[in-house]
């Protein structure tokens, strides 16, 4: 089953976003995590992708390898075989974590394990990389398997979309819906087609009274519940405590996938659930 179709499929449960992978006992955007993940039943991983000083695309979501490897340098002026030298932190790193035997992986060597096996959010923290992550994917025949994101709110973002190479490469918009602008905005993502959007929004009460145009439209909705400001009220703290109240809402409104750092207890929630 391709990427599109498992979206599209009616009779799916919410899909299970495994953030940067299932970094609870492996590192953050890890060969490891990416496995774990599928180990545990996971539907979707997101994935930040940068570009080495000698060309080679890799994942790594900071800047600097600080965080993920106690080092203090701009991780782009690595060159790949350097940085597959170095030892990355367990989970999400930091200070007194441990180094692992995992190592910065390149998009060609994640891109091996998820075709076929689970479906990729490619998160890329330079979008003048689209047209190339794009080829690459094609190259590795993942690319029914895949998506590439970017902001649409405007005709703008439209022509910069239209403009870049990402034939095959299913496209997920990123937009925010408000009780006043709706309409506007899914005039303006009507011109992409996306098959997903990654959203955000002034009201739950928004997106429920509004589900029928996203149906139409074709577009399933992809909610954050991340411990970060910009996921508002709805973060994985307040879901460990009582998920009905999070997940549950988003679920009900007509949410069709999350994205958490908590991946296992979103997926236990959604089987009591069903």
């Amino acid at each position: 089953m391709t990427y599109k179709d498992y979206i599209a499929d009616p009779a799916r449960r919410c899909a299970v976003v495994a953030h940067r992978g299932a970094w609870h006992g492996a590192p953050e955007n890890s060969l490891a995590a990416i496995e774990k993940a599928i180990a545990i039943g996971v539907d979707i991983v997101e994935l930040d992708v940068r570009k080495s000083l000698d060309g080679e695309l890799f994942l790594l979501h900071d800047d600097t390898l600080l965080r993920m490897a106690g080092i203090d340098r701009d991780a782009e002026t690595f060159t790949m075989a350097e940085l597959q030298a170095i030892a990355l932190r367990a989970d999400d790193g930091g200070q007194g974590r441990e180094l692992t035997d995992q190592h910065v992986p390149t998009l060609k060597q994640a891109l091996e394990i998820i075709r076929g096996r689970i479906f990729a959010d490619l998160d890329l923290k330079d979008r003048d990389l689209f047209s190339e992550v794009a080829a690459c994917a094609r190259e590795m025949n993942a690319a029914p398997y895949v998506d590439l994101k970017t902001t649409v709110m405007t005709p703008e973002h439209v022509a910069w979309v239209k403009a870049q190479d990402i034939g095959g490469v299913p496209f997920m918009a990123m937009a925010s819906f408000t009780e006043g602008g709706i309409g506007e905005t899914l005039s303006v993502l009507s011109e992409l087609k996306p098959f997903m959007s990654e959203i955000r929004f002034d009201h739950i009460d928004t997106i429920a009274a509004n589900r029928s145009a996203f149906e139409a439209a074709g577009m399933a909705l992809w909610k954050n519940t991340l411990d970060m400001a910009n996921s508002g009220e709805w973060t994985d703290t307040v879901a460990l405590r009582d998920p009905d109240k999070i997940w549950g809402r988003l679920i009900d409104a007509g949410i069709s996938a999350i994205q958490t750092d908590q991946p296992a207890a979103l997926k236990a929630y959604l089987e009591k659930r069903a």
